[in-house]
């Protein structure tokens, strides 16, 4: 049952788009909790707002799952996040890798979700005079 439902929550991250937000209901327990490295929230209004925020933040986002690993309690889902900010230059569009970590209700829902990336490599160091900064220490602290 859980594969069923990955599945159909891959589907839902692939063609995810600002009118789709309203159906995170039908994948996410109502006090589901989700945290990133910027947001940590309970309930699907606030996890709702963080993926609306989302379509304001940036240009043409998109998710890209790339891999899973399934097991009883929960699942692993490797992915790609793709968009665009004008304000970084060309409009060139910038991916971020990452994994969710989800575990599932007994009705097959997500009652939990914790992204996990790394801020300073996918986000950090792509940012104009913050980067110059963060790829000097790379290279100060690289062995």
């Amino acid at each position: 049952m859980v594969e069923m439902k990955i599945d159909e929550l891959i589907a839902f991250y692939h063609a995810l788009s600002p009118e789709s937000v309203a159906n995170f209901p039908e994948f996410y327990s109502a006090d589901a909790y989700f945290k990133d490295p910027f947001n940590e929230v309970h309930g699907i209004a606030p996890i709702q707002h963080i993926f609306s925020h989302m379509f304001k933040q940036v240009g043409e986002p998109r998710f890209v799952v790339t891999g899973k690993v399934v097991d009883a309690d929960g699942a692993m889902l490797i992915w790609e996040f793709r968009f665009k900010v004008e304000r970084w230059g060309k409009g060139e569009t910038q991916v971020m890798r990452g994994v969710s970590h989800l575990k599932f209700a007994a009705d097959g829902k997500v009652n939990y979700h914790r992204d996990y990336w790394d801020t300073g490599e996918e986000l950090y160091m792509k940012l104009p005079v913050i980067g110059t900064v963060m790829r000097g220490l790379k290279r100060l602290l690289a062995a």
